[in-house]
């Protein structure tokens, strides 16, 4: 019983069959409690009338008359004082009954053995063709006493019912089996499809398709599972380029570095010559350093929240130490920048913030235009502070505004290459911003220039 299917089936059949025996149980409850005292008590009824009848009518044929209910759906057993007996209608399966019962009902009294009919199982219950399972009451003929046993004839009146009722429950059985059945392949066929999809997905084969017209909860699996393969091939593609970009990044400076080495043990260069050669592998090895402080915190960040220290943190005072520092290359390259700073307090790491605000203010200024401009402001929203970056550099193309934040993406390939970068501070910006429980959003027109927003909580 490995498979989906054969548990599903296995288990249906078994809550049908437990439900069917707590059915019978609950409705034999049922009986024994209501309808076996009612059925007595009509039974009881239908003796007495017959019995006041024969009294009424003392020219009557006994056995003639007796004779005539039977036929129409009565057992009856009729006993003397003398222990002279007859039966009437179809024969009792069981005949024995006690003298003392005849005795009692001779002797007036009326016998309620449907009443007192030993309480097992509803077929023993009602369909028990037993002469105990009767109704007894006296009755005086022709100035003779009798005690008069009847029952309804259940075979008499519910042979046709006994056939349909037992073709009904037949038919339900084999029908509901069969139900099950084509059901449960009906179920489980999305699943199996999606189990041999997630075995193609394993082996590294994102082009899976399974198809589902269902709009229930198994065709919403099927349309995540579809999703996630999809974003797992984007993440293998990310991977891919992942690799590709850190391998450029790391060899290039490296060749850079080896290269201009090379040339420095020329011994025919000019001190100018080695004082620039000195300054690239210098620019190389700060590159190299900077990249491989940003991979390990990437890392770090990745791994958990626990590298986020929490503290008071006056974001309007980093902001200016940030602009003071980069004064000099504002300057440089006639950048004119407004800034509206006011002293704002939030609960943050201190230096990872900081790390988002050099980020981005340096981005603004590297994919500048000369004489460009930056904005920078912060407001206090109630529960939240929002800061803003502004530029009116290149800008982003619409259809590189969904990857900025992935690492090692860059808009422009060819242009990137030349300007110092490693393509994953937006990508630590993003992370950061998360860890402290704010997000991040971006406008950007090409040739017009970009604005991010960042929402941070107060608190």
């Amino acid at each position: 019983m490995k498979s989906l299917y054969t548990k599903f089936v296995v288990i249906t059949i078994g809550i049908m069959i437990l439900s069917g025996v707590l059915a019978f149980l609950i409705s034999n409850t049922y009986y024994q409690q209501k309808l076996k005292p009612e059925n007595d008590e009509k039974n009881t009824h239908i003796a007495i009338s017959i019995s006041s009848y024969i009294k009424d009518h003392p020219n009557i044929d006994l056995e003639e008359y007796l004779t005539h209910l039977s036929s129409v759906g009565y057992q009856f057993y009729l006993v003397d004082g003398s222990g002279k007996e007859v039966f009437f209608g179809s024969a009792y399966r069981v005949t024995t009954l006690s003298d003392s019962t005849k005795e009692k009902v001779l002797n007036g009294h009326i016998y309620h053995g449907i009443l007192h009919f030993p309480q097992e199982t509803f077929v023993t219950g009602f369909f028990a063709n037993e002469l105990e399972n009767s109704i007894g009451v006296p009755i005086t003929h022709n100035g003779k006493n009798y005690a008069l046993f009847l029952r309804p004839d259940i075979k008499l009146l519910f042979n046709e019912m006994h056939l349909l009722f037992g073709w009904l429950l037949v038919l339900t059985i084999v029908l509901s089996i069969l139900f099950v059945l084509f059901s449960t392949k009906y179920l489980v066929k999305p699943i199996s499809q999606l189990t041999t999809a997630t075995k193609s997905l394993a082996k590294g084969d994102f082009n899976v398709e399974v198809r589902t017209s269902r709009h229930d909860e198994l065709g919403e699996l099927t349309q995540s599972f579809l999703m996630m393969a999809r974003k797992l091939e984007q993440v293998d593609d990310m991977r891919k380029e992942f690799v590709s970009n850190i391998s450029h990044d790391i060899q290039s400076p490296l060749s850079n570095i080896k290269g201009y080495t090379n040339l420095l043990d020329d011994e025919s260069i000019t001190k100018e010559e080695k004082v620039q050669y000195i300054s690239i592998i210098n620019d190389e090895i700060r590159r190299l350093s900077s990249l491989t402080k940003q991979l390990l915190l990437l890392a770090s960040l990745d791994k958990n929240e626990d590298i986020v220290k929490k503290e008071t943190v006056d974001i309007g005072h980093q902001m200016k130490e940030l602009i003071r520092n980069y004064k000099w290359i504002i300057n440089e390259k006639e950048i004119m920048l407004e800034y509206t700073l006011p002293e704002v307090k939030i609960h943050g790491d201190p230096s990872l913030l900081n790390t988002v605000w050099d980020n981005l203010l340096s981005n603004a200024i590297k994919y500048n235009k000369p004489n460009g401009s930056i904005v920078i402001t912060i407001e206090d929203k109630e529960n939240s502070v929002w800061i803003t970056f502004s530029d009116n550099g290149i800008g982003i193309n619409e259809k590189d505004m969904e990857r900025i934040f992935d690492r090692f993406y860059r808009v422009d390939t060819a242009r990137t290459r030349s300007t110092v970068g490693t393509g994953l501070g937006l990508s630590i910006v993003a992370t950061i911003v998360q860890l402290h429980g704010g997000q991040i959003d971006v406008s950007s027109e090409k040739n017009m220039g970009t604005t991010f927003i960042i929402k941070l909580p107060i608190k």
